[in-house]
């Protein structure tokens, strides 16, 4: 109880409250008076926590340990008096010691807070002054001790006279022990008695004692402790007197045994109230059975009534030890619990026997303990840990079944009833709103206790049925069934509930704090469900639980007649489910595929029934719905279902064919129209109001509608439907003001947005519509104050060896924004023919609002004054740098410029590092500043293998050569390619490669069933091509690919002219089947936006020959294959529907990349899960690899293998190989993604390790699944509207 340094100085400024201690160890009979006092005033405080201890070594440990347990502690007086005893007499040796510790440490002899407190207090543990206090406190606490100790004799002495005549109990309320509790002094309310004593109070509460000696038995019982009573030898005659006397008819006699019963659960532990609340079972078990008990269901129940109000208190002390117990129970052997547990449910399964004549209408336990715990709480606590479960629920299968039994049939009765009462069109009595109303409630009817009881049983049967040792209880066996009941048999009949039992609007409900109607109930019970992974798979994810939900949606959508209480409520409710169902990938499954048992063959799944249904109230086609003031709250509900399917791929597949996306753009415009019409409201008019809340009813539903139709574009295919909706610009509106009012503060909503963004920025006419919305700008104005005036508060206890550390974490969220923002296609659209400002000056205030702004300020400071406008130069440009090519500065800079010249794979190029050694600090790469690139970043080439003869390879080259080909020819070559690159991939390579894939594509062009684009006659220009006919992109495409093809010993020197003649003929044989399309967008223009990659490769494939290039470029243009490996052979291509062109959306994204989603969240699950939680997708990623034929990130060879596969085994290998990128990557990508740099990481890492033929059997496996799917979507794509 050592003050802490310092502590002393800040006590004397405060002052001290109380009494004064002595100055050192001098203590007088005043201060040990005074010492008693206290004390006796501690140990009253502390009383219950003492006398409830199980033994003197327990109460000595309580006191030990009284500072860590009691809040208290330290308010005491008694504790005071020491606290500031101790300071008066150790506070100076602290002090001094402490000054010279100052002194020491400031001189580098002691370091650090901990070893100083360790100094200060050893020495003060050693002082004279220390050892001194110490004795005298000992001798002056074992003179108050024992002077306590004598009048504590005294005060029992006195006690147990007062006991003696004492005639009457002082009045207290329900559950308050004033036999012990209400005196003021310490000793009063305890009479500590002896084992002979209490023996001999054991035969006077005998029954067969005259009443008065039992009394007063009674009142010196109530005043000894508990823990004394129930540790004694006399205990187990005392509690079978008890039990006995708690049916006396004596209602004072039994009350007060009732009060020591309800002292003992308070103040004693479990292992002793155990055995009071086994007693108080026991004691309730008889009075039912015993033949006194007359009490019948049909009769009601009158709780005013003196007899009934003792049993209610009995039973509700009974469900209150039963919602504490648990609490403790686990600290003790598990024997115990199950005492409790099993005389619990002994009670509860009271039955007559059914012989009996009051059986059927028996008012059981049960009943009693609905009326005081109706949601079966006591049930919920006992079911919460596994500790108790497993022994509830074993005691329920093996003994005690038939208390599930009752519930059920409970249940069971009360549908009949509820049904029977909607058939014959009358109206069912809602207890659960009479009792709402009904404040001062004394009686309640038969059906009343009934429906209580119901209520109880609902409660527990949905608690039950959560757990897996509670699903096994079930089928049960009832009475009056032959077929036994089954989880799904519950879990329909707890739907059918839904409907069939009385409900109201949901505005009506929120009144009620407490609702207790049966629809609320099982509403909560089933969102319950929704939320347990094993146990909705188990109990709601059936055939026959999804056709209960869709009883009535499908009476609706036939146009059968419909009984149901509250048609409004029963749809939201159903809708609320099925949207939780859909949620999950189970439930989705399940809605999309699974077919109703009785009509598998030709019956809709789930799915299809929504969708129609949806569309249908779209349409205000429901006539019992039509003037429904909830119509558009119904219609939202089940909107959103559909959009928890079509937001997923395989979601969207299976909704495509209704065409959703139309029905719900056609409504947001009609609605649109309607809230432009609605008046301005007219200040003090009469419909103002009613006006108002029109206008906002119209606006929240046009809201609803733009949501649903934005979150379309959460998979590419979606996307590509939302564009043909013209509503894309007030989606991305919408998206971007609900950001902004910061409505979705969701996590999970947040990467549900970021998604969107991502998906939206690879199409150019989203790009454009982020951009128009204002989204950019305020990502960019964000990202300004960060940077510029973000925090400078943060202390840096060890700067880094490099400048700053580029992307701190306030940033971090802004950076993956804008690494998500800027792909290629929404680059050009926002930068194409813009210049960068380059001004003379710049303001401190003037701030960015756009990517070309961060251009000019943070990546191309080409000026001073670009610089000096810099608060934070150094971080602000590393950032700059690093958002086009994620990396900055001097050390930065140089990898820069090596990784934008050099191109390659991961073993073909050698980037430099990113920082400085951290060991020495030095930089050994060379600074790249002009050409050539220095060598030591061009790895070597490694020397082929010397090439020797291989059979299967030999075989196919016969094959391709043959001038004979039979039928099969194309599947034979196929066979036997796949059989060379799993045996030997490396043989394929160099000119092996363009003779296999120029006599492949030249075979399948010349046959009329494997040409999917029509053959255009084309001559090409005579003469050599100069680059100076081509675009700056082209330029700088042309010279890098002659770069990279000259380090692969693949092209020659004067190879740069034979490549642009390549490009140039090219676009003018595509023009021949282009199409011209009006358009604002820059993508949409003459010429394809970009670099052709995918010609490039087929130069260096053929090793630098134009002509035999050109000639397999046309050939090729005429395969299927070539609308997905060959990107500016679509480019305004009249063989796509015109509003597809319009869109600026390649085939690629809404088709292969679609796909790519689709397969990769069934096959590799935690990748997708890491793309999600990155705010990052699948799509764009693979886009990126597509565009440019993965070049930089795969090696050559592998580039080769990729074309050679997709050409010779169909376009959706293209799909394969990404998945199976991903596949190999899965490790890196879940590492990335805890690092939140997932992004980064994709799009600036090469591919390493990485083999295409080893990833050949996993493809095979994918193609047998999905190749029926993939290929029948690909082949439409000239009549794709989607």
């Amino acid at each position: 109880m050592l003050p802490v340094p310092g502590e002393t100085r800040w006590r004397r400024r405060r002052g001290c409250q109380g009494p004064r201690p002595p100055q050192m160890s001098h203590f007088t009979s005043e201060d040990e008076a005074l010492l008693q006092s206290m004390l006796r005033q501690l140990l009253q405080s502390v009383k219950e926590k003492i006398t409830g201890a199980p033994s003197v070594e327990c109460a000595e440990e309580i006191l030990l340990h009284l500072e860590e347990t009691d809040e208290n502690f330290h308010n005491y007086e008694f504790v005071k008096y020491l606290r500031q005893y101790i300071k008066n007499t150790v506070g100076p040796v602290i002090e001094e010691e402490t000054e010279k510790c100052t002194s020491a440490q400031s001189q580098g002899e002691i370091s650090g807070y901990g070893t100083l407190v360790q100094h200060v207090t050893k020495k003060a543990r050693e002082s004279k002054e220390y050892r001194e206090m110490i004795h005298a406190l000992k001798n002056v606490m074992m003179v108050v001790v024992e002077s306590l100790i004598n009048k504590l004799e005294e005060d029992r002495m006195h006690d147990k006279e007062l006991a003696s005549k004492a005639k009457k109990e002082r009045q207290s309320g329900y559950y308050t022990d004033n036999c012990s509790d209400s005196d003021s002094s310490f000793n009063q309310s305890y009479a500590f008695m002896s084992q002979e004593e209490l023996q001999l109070l054991a035969e006077k509460l005998d029954p067969s004692q005259p009443k008065e000696v039992r009394q007063e038995a009674l009142q010196t019982l109530c005043l000894a402790p508990a823990s004394d009573i129930l540790s004694s030898e006399s205990w187990p005659s005392l509690r079978e007197h008890l039990t006995i006397s708690l049916a006396d008819p004596d209602a004072t006699f039994s009350e007060k045994i009732l009060r020591f019963y309800a002292k003992t659960f308070s103040s004693s532990p479990f292992n002793m109230t155990r055995e009071v609340y086994t007693s108080l079972a026991r004691h309730l078990e008889l009075y039912f059975l015993c033949g006194e008990y007359s009490l019948h269901i049909s009769a009601g129940l009158d709780v005013s009534n003196t007899d009934v109000n003792r049993l209610l208190k009995k039973v509700r002390l009974l469900n209150e030890y039963q919602k504490e117990a648990p609490s403790s129970w686990i600290r003790h052997p598990e024997k115990y619990m199950e005492e409790v547990v099993e005389s619990t449910l002994s009670l509860l399964s009271l039955k007559h026997k059914p012989n009996h004549p009051a059986s059927p209408d028996f008012l059981s336990p049960m009943h009693f303990l609905a009326l005081l715990d109706i949601k079966a709480m006591w049930f919920k606590k006992w079911t919460h840990a596994y500790y108790s479960r497993r022994v509830v629920f074993r005691l329920l299968e093996n003994k005690y079944k038939s208390l599930i039994n009752a519930a059920v049939q409970q249940c069971l009765d009360y549908f009949e009833f509820c049904k029977a009462a909607v058939n014959k069109n009358s109206k069912v009595v809602d207890f659960a709103q009479q009792h709402c109303s009904d404040i001062q409630n004394f009686s309640y009817t038969g059906p009343e206790l009934q429906y209580i009881y119901f209520v109880h049983s609902l409660c527990l049967l949905g608690r039950l049925l959560i757990y897996k040792e509670g699903q096994k209880i079930f089928p049960v066996q009832l009475k009056n069934k032959k077929d036994t009941v089954s989880i799904t048999d519950v879990l329909v009949l707890f739907v059918q509930l839904i409907y069939y039992s009385p409900s109201y609007p949901k505005t009506a409900l929120a009144a009620h704090t407490e609702n207790y109607s049966p629809e609320s109930l099982v509403m909560e019970i089933l969102q319950v469900f929704c939320d347990q992974t094993g146990c909705a798979a188990e109990c709601l994810y059936k055939d026959r639980v999804i056709d209960a939900l869709l009883h009535p949606v499908q009476s609706l959508l036939n146009g059968t007649e419909v009984y149901i209480n509250c048609l409004e409520t029963t749809l939201l409710d159903v809708a609320d489910i099925l949207a939780r169902i859909a949620a999950s990938e189970d439930g989705l499954s399940l809605l999309l595929y699974v077919k109703n048992e009785k009509n598998a063959k030709d019956g809709p799944t789930a799915a299809h029934v929504l969708v129609q249904f949806t569309k249908k109230l779209l349409r205000d086609d429901i006539s019992l719905l039509s003037g429904s003031e909830f119509m558009p709250v119904v219609k939202g509900a089940f909107v959103f279902v559909c959009r928890q399917m079509y937001k997923t791929c395989e979601g969207l597949e299976m909704l495509i064919p209704y065409g959703l996306h139309e029905s719900i753009a056609e409504a947001w415009k009609k609605t649109s129209l309607l809230s432009e019409r609605v008046p301005t409201p007219v200040t003090d008019a009469d419909s103002s109001s009613s006006v108002s809340q029109e206008s906002k009813s119209s606006l929240l539903w046009e809201e609803t509608l733009l949501d649903a139709l934005l979150n379309f574009s959460t998979t590419p295919k979606g996307l590509f439907l939302l564009h043909s909706t013209d509503a894309i610009n007030d989606c991305v509106n919408f998206m971007f003001n609900s950001l902004s009012k910061k409505i979705q503060t969701n996590e999970y909503e947040d990467f549900g947005n970021r998604i969107i963004v991502t998906q939206m920025a690879t199409t150019p006419m989203a790009a454009v519509a982020l951009q128009n919305s204002g989204f950019i700008k305020a990502l960019v104005t964000e990202l300004w104050a960060l940077l510029e005036c973000g925090k400078d508060d943060l202390r840096i206890t060890q700067p880094k060896s490099t400048p700053v550390d580029p992307i701190d974490q306030s940033c971090q969220k802004s950076f993956l924004f804008l690494v998500n923002l800027l792909t290629y296609p929404a680059v050009f659209e926002l930068l194409s023919k813009r210049d960068i400002p380059n001004k003379p000056m710049y303001s401190f205030r003037e701030v960015p609002t756009d990517i070309i702004d961060i251009i000019d300020r943070l990546i191309i400071l080409n000026s001073e004054a670009k610089i000096h406008s810099l608060f934070n130069y150094e971080q602000s440009h590393i950032f700059g740098l690093r958002v086009f090519i994620i990396d900055g500065l001097s050390v930065e800079r140089n990898h820069v410029l090596v990784r934008i010249n050099l191109i390659g794979g991961p073993k073909e190029r050698i980037l430099p590092l990113r920082e400085l050694d951290k060991g020495s600090g030095l930089y050994p790469w060379p600074m790249f500043s002009s050409f050539p690139v220095p060598k030591c970043y061009l790895a070597e080439i490694p020397r082929k293998a010397e090439f020797r003869q291989d059979k299967d390879l030999n075989k196919l080259l016969k094959l391709l050569k043959g001038p004979e080909k039979p039928t099969e020819w194309a599947e034979i070559c196929r066979k036997q390619f796949r059989k060379v690159m799993k045996a030997r991939p490396d043989s394929i390579s160099g000119p092996i490669v363009a003779e296999l894939i120029e006599k492949f594509v030249s075979y399948l062009s010349e046959c009329r069933t494997d040409c999917y684009f029509s053959m255009e006659s084309y001559k090409a220009m005579d003469g050599d091509v100069k680059k100076e006919n081509l675009s700056s992109v082209q330029q700088l495409g042309v010279e890098m690919t002659v770069r990279y093809g000259k380090y692969l010993n693949l092209l020659k020197e004067d190879a740069e002219n034979g490549l642009c003649f390549v490009l140039v003929n090219c676009e003018e044989f595509l023009k021949q089947q282009q199409r011209t399309v009006v358009s604002s967008l820059c993508c949409l223009q003459e010429h394809y936006a970009g670099y052709d990659w995918f010609a490039s490769s087929i130069f260096l494939i053929m090793s630098g020959d134009r002509e035999r290039t050109l000639t397999f470029l046309q050939q090729f243009s005429c395969l299927l294959v070539s609308a997905f490996l060959w990107l500016p052979r679509l480019h305004l291509s009249m063989h796509l529907p015109v509003t597809t062109v319009e869109y600026g959306i390649h085939p690629v994204y809404f088709c292969s990349a679609h796909y790519v989603e689709m397969l990769l969240k069934a096959e590799l699950p935690l990748v997708c899960s890491a793309f999600h939680m990155s705010g990052f997708t699948p799509s764009q990623i693979c886009l990126q690899w597509i565009t440019q034929c993965f070049w930089n990130y795969m090696d050559w060879s592998e580039i080769c293998h990729y074309i050679a596969i997709c050409i010779f085994l169909g376009p959706d290998y293209q799909i394969y190989i990404c998945i199976s990128l991903f596949r190999h990557l899965q490790q890196d990508i879940l590492k990335h993604t805890e690092a939140r740099d997932l992004q980064v990481f994709l799009k600036e890492e090469a591919l390493h390790g990485f083999r295409v033929s080893d990833y050949l059997d996993y493809m095979e496996s994918l193609q047998d699944i999905y190749r029926p799917m993939l290929m029948k979507d690909m082949r439409t794509i000239k009549a794709q509207n989607t």
